[in-house]
């Protein structure tokens, strides 16, 4: 499923329009993007946690040439999954 076919399904489910479960859609992404950038966790129960996670800086080789190369340090964003949507997807 790609976002646009999530916002389909958020505005066929929750008898909206696509343009509102569109807006609710982004507005969602946007604050997870945000406040992982601001160094804090989401967490929603049942589902999950996003979390920012600091990767070290380190060496790596490079495939084509085979020379080693830098690979500077970087926060990414890392998921746990929750109880419940681990048991559903494993059901």
């Amino acid at each position: 499923m790609n976002k646009g076919e999530l916002i389909n399904k958020l505005a066929e489910d929750a008898e909206i329009t696509k343009t509102k479960a569109a807006t609710v859609v982004n507005a969602l992404l946007d604050t997870v993007a945000e406040t992982l950038k601001n160094g804090e966790k989401v967490t929603l129960i049942g589902f999950g946690t996003f979390y920012p996670h600091a990767r070290k800086a380190g060496k790596a080789r490079d495939p084509r040439s085979g020379k080693e190369i830098d690979v500077p340090a970087k926060t990414i964003a890392k998921f746990k999954a929750g109880a419940k949507l681990a048991e559903t997807v494993n059901s």
